[in-house]
């Protein structure tokens, strides 16, 4: 028995140490998570109380059709219910594109480094992949458009980029978008849209009309905090969707998932508090590294790379040690560089405090 040529080559996703396995392996009595770019300030308190009361409908199947977090979602952006698809976070999303629209023989075009799954997913469909260095830790679109043939059938842009933190501007978009043929699907993958903060950034829904061939995928599992119950969606134009549904596997999302993820829209309030919190955290962080004397990328997500200036891994090994998770940028195509997720300003500190001794003891 063999799987495909391809699955053969094909890494499997390695997560990182979970916060009890470090205590345990270090002896350690706290531990601070920032390595996977969750909101240290949890969720809406309207999400708990939504999901005691699903728990009594566990022996139910959920609706296939997210009827209710449809309309609702479809309501707040101002589209039409078909024009949403539903997933186990943007990662199934993601996997529904690629099952849809790659197989061997197509090519597909995507910044190096970045969100990692796009690669993968490709790879498991069997098509060729063309990867575009970032430019000063953007999106080089230009390079991305020359890349482009006639097998060419997707384009992913990750929307502040994952892992710089970057972000493509409205007018840099809608350059791109009015450059690329008609027949290739653009994936806009704006997981960590909720963050952004520059007045720049694009209002990508507001595309869709203009540019029939745009998918953009979010997620409730960053700033709505509902990462465990795993539930994204993305937004274009019908027939795509209907096209991603017919892939997509059914009862894909949990009825918890739904409950949560409809609670927790309903409460904007929390997100836009997170927000604020997230860019004061952002501002702490950026002034830590400035005192340390280490360059970073200005980001729009949750997250910040920093440049240490010297090989990352065993950085990452002594802040690990010190109880602090972060994530090594030797994994994600930058040696010298850790990503570290915003925390609340405790956190953050902690981080800045642990990150200075371990650069001194370096030296």
């Amino acid at each position: 028995m063999k799987p495909k040529e391809q699955i053969e080559n094909l890494s499997a996703y390695q997560p990182g140490k979970s916060m009890d396995e470090v205590k345990r392996q270090y002896n350690l009595q706290q531990v601070i998570k920032l390595a996977s770019n969750e909101n240290p300030f949890g969720f809406s308190p309207k999400v708990k109380q939504a999901l005691m009361e699903g728990l009594n409908e566990l022996h139910i199947y959920p609706d296939g059709a997210n009827r209710k977090l449809r309309a609702a979602l479809a309501e707040k952006l101002e589209v039409s219910e078909d024009q949403l698809i539903f997933g186990m976070g943007s990662d199934e999303i993601i996997s529904m594109i690629a099952r849809t629209f790659l197989e061997k023989g197509t090519k597909t075009i995507m910044a190096t480094p970045t969100f990692p799954q796009y690669r993968s997913n490709a790879v498991t469909e069997g098509a060729t992949i063309i990867e575009v260095p970032l430019k000063e830790g953007k999106h080089d679109l230009e390079t991305m458009k020359s890349e482009i043939t006639k097998e060419t059938k997707v384009i992913w842009v990750c929307n502040p980029n994952n892992p710089s933190g970057t972000f493509v501007s409205e007018k840099e978009l809608v350059q791109f978008l009015g450059d690329v043929p008609e027949d290739i699907l653009v994936v806009l993958d704006e997981a960590y849209y909720e963050y952004a903060t520059d007045p720049t950034y694009p209002n990508s829904v507001k595309l869709l009309d203009r540019y029939p061939n745009l998918i953009v995928l979010r997620t409730f599992s960053k700033i709505y905090g509902l990462a465990a119950l795993r539930i994204g969606y993305g937004i274009a134009k019908a027939n795509i969707i209907d096209w991603l549904n017919r892939v997509r596997e059914p009862f894909n999302n949990t009825s918890l998932s739904q409950i949560a993820a409809l609670a927790a829209l309903s409460d904007q309030e929390f997100i836009e508090e997170c927000k604020v919190k997230n860019a004061n955290g952002l501002k702490q962080l950026y002034q830590g590294f400035e005192k340390l004397g280490l360059s970073y990328y200005p980001s729009q997500g949750n997250f910040v790379l920093v440049d240490v200036n010297r090989p990352a891994g065993p950085i990452f090994q002594k802040l690990l040690e010190r109880g602090i998770i972060v994530r090594s940028g030797v994994a994600l195509g930058f040696p010298t560089g850790l990503r570290i997720t915003v925390g609340n300003s405790e956190q953050n500190e902690l981080v800045l405090q642990a990150l200075e001794k371990v650069l001194n003891e370096s030296v």
